[in-house]
């Protein structure tokens, strides 16, 4: 049976990921908070996605103009899920790891299921805002959006599959582990606010992994390959069993003495009442 141990967060524990800066993302005090902050010229905006701030103002200004349709997140200023793509662009900062393709066109042309999911995601939350239902379906409607952008860019990250051969196979067995675990995530629609995004993103490594360096994301997400994940898929069928799940995965993250175990007992009675 496999447990998660407390010895990977030990050892992780001096070189764990710096996503924070005084609380927020990294250098989030230097972002912009109006559009007008930006570069510009004739009236038209020209932000560097090269440029690590100019791309953390454009997260700031989505989640500032997002924030009247994301009501059923929460209330505080910090639960929109777009929280996590901030302190995931801290860690490719921090960590060294970075890829971006440069414009619109260009991120459309080669992604375009990505930036078309994207689209669906904006476009759907004022809808789904707007609609008439309970908080909680709102929500997990909302996430379901969400998280369908963030798989699809997920899945173009296969783009990069012929630089892998740079990497030590450590780390590139710790970018399939993350995309792998990404699945697990998405598919209980799990809320990226700030404060949960820093509970899961702080165990990342600080740096690009070198051979017998240790990763926790690396060994709890291949246990059992892909077997555990349509099991997860197959369990996280309604908005009761994703809000169970999203805990869950709280649990088996950050609770040490959650064993595995227990875990699949769990998703497995789940799955019988899809």
């Amino acid at each position: 049976c496999v447990k998660v141990w407390t010895l990977p967060f030990l050892s992780l524990a001096a070189s764990s990921a710096v996503i924070l800066e005084n609380g927020m993302p990294i250098h989030w005090a230097q972002t912009a908070s109006q559009v007008t902050e930006l570069p510009m010229q004739d009236g038209i905006l020209y932000p560097d996605p090269w440029n690590y701030l100019h791309r953390m103002s454009l997260y700031r200004l989505m989640i500032a103009a997002t924030d009247p349709f994301m009501g059923s997140m929460g209330t505080n200023a910090t639960d929109s899920p777009l929280w996590g793509l901030t302190l995931q662009l801290g860690w490719i900062l921090t960590s060294g790891v970075q890829d971006y393709c440069t414009t619109y066109a260009s991120c459309k042309d080669s992604y375009p299921d990505a930036m078309s999911a994207w689209d669906a995601f904006f476009q759907g939350l004022k809808t789904m805002s707007e609609a008439s239902v309970s908080d909680d379906v709102k929500k997990d409607s909302i996430l379901g959006l969400y998280w369908a952008g963030q798989m699809a860019s997920t899945y173009a990250s296969a783009a990069c599959n012929a630089r892998q051969s740079h990497y030590s196979s450590v780390e590139v067995s710790f970018a399939n582990s993350w995309l792998n675990s990404a699945e697990f995530v998405s598919a209980a629609r799990f809320q990226s606010n700030l404060a949960k995004s820093v509970l899961f993103l702080s165990p990342l490594p600080s740096r690009i992994l070198l051979v017998h360096t240790f990763s926790f994301v690396i060994y709890l997400f291949t246990e059992r390959g892909g077997s555990l994940v349509n099991l997860w898929k197959r369990a996280m069928c309604s908005v009761n069993t994703r809000q169970k799940g999203a805990e869950l995965l709280e649990q088996l993250l950050l609770n040490p003495s959650f064993a595995t175990s227990t875990f699949l007992s769990i998703i497995t009675e789940m799955t019988t009442s899809c």
